[in-house]
């Protein structure tokens, strides 16, 4: 059980609990962890949250492309696009959720897509319209960051347009798309807030 208690499913159709699919690959699922968040830093210091949440995806081989702090359903949280290698085979798997923080607990909402046979198209494409020498960036959460998969404008926003069946651009248009239907308990609601990651066992 989640403290979600609901959300637009338009399109999607329950293969077991807390888990839906629909007929263009996406993923949506919902989890509750009764643990502190393991956020890096709390939701009122954004430029410390989003470099340490681009250093954890680099340690776990993949790359952060967007963290935006927000609400859901009137809780802050924060929102995270996050690209990783496919575990099995070639391309990738873009993953887009809700991390919502209370003091001892988080409830998460995701959305993930792979992609199929055929990969790379929307970043050589963008390459070709802007450039080699504009394509590749520092990452600009931590530019010294190292590690993981590449930093690069074509996972910008502004080019879904150009690949609506991308699975990045599916991801993110459902995420859009779910957010403002979600619906939380109150006894969730009403938990104290994050104030930030749980301090290392002493030694």
């Amino acid at each position: 059980m989640t403290p979600i208690t609901g959300m637009d499913l338009t399109g999607f159709t329950e293969r077991e609990a807390g888990v839906w699919t629909d007929e263009r690959g996406l993923v949506l699922s919902v989890h509750f962890f009764p643990l502190v968040p393991d956020l890096p830093a709390p939701l009122d210091r954004p430029e410390p949250l989003r470099a340490g949440l681009a250093r954890l995806a680099a340690g776990a081989g993949g790359a952060l492309i967007e963290a935006v702090t927000g609400g859901v359903d009137g809780v802050p949280g924060v929102r995270q696009l996050i690209k990783v290698p496919r575990p099995n085979g070639h391309g990738q798997v873009f993953l887009g959720s809700w991390t919502v923080p209370r003091a001892g607990c988080s409830t998460v909402v995701k959305v993930q897509a792979a992609e199929g046979a055929t990969t790379g198209v929307r970043e050589a494409t963008v390459m070709s319209w802007v450039g080699p020498a504009d394509y590749f960036r520092p990452h600009p959460y931590a530019s010294g960051l190292t590690g993981g998969l590449p930093y690069h404008v074509a996972d910008d926003e502004q080019w879904d347009a150009h690949f609506p069946d991308h699975p990045l651009t599916l991801v993110r248009a459902a995420l859009h798309r779910i957010t403002p239907t979600v619906t939380l308990d109150e006894r969730f609601k009403v938990l104290a807030p994050f104030g930030g990651p749980a301090a290392p066992p002493q030694r």
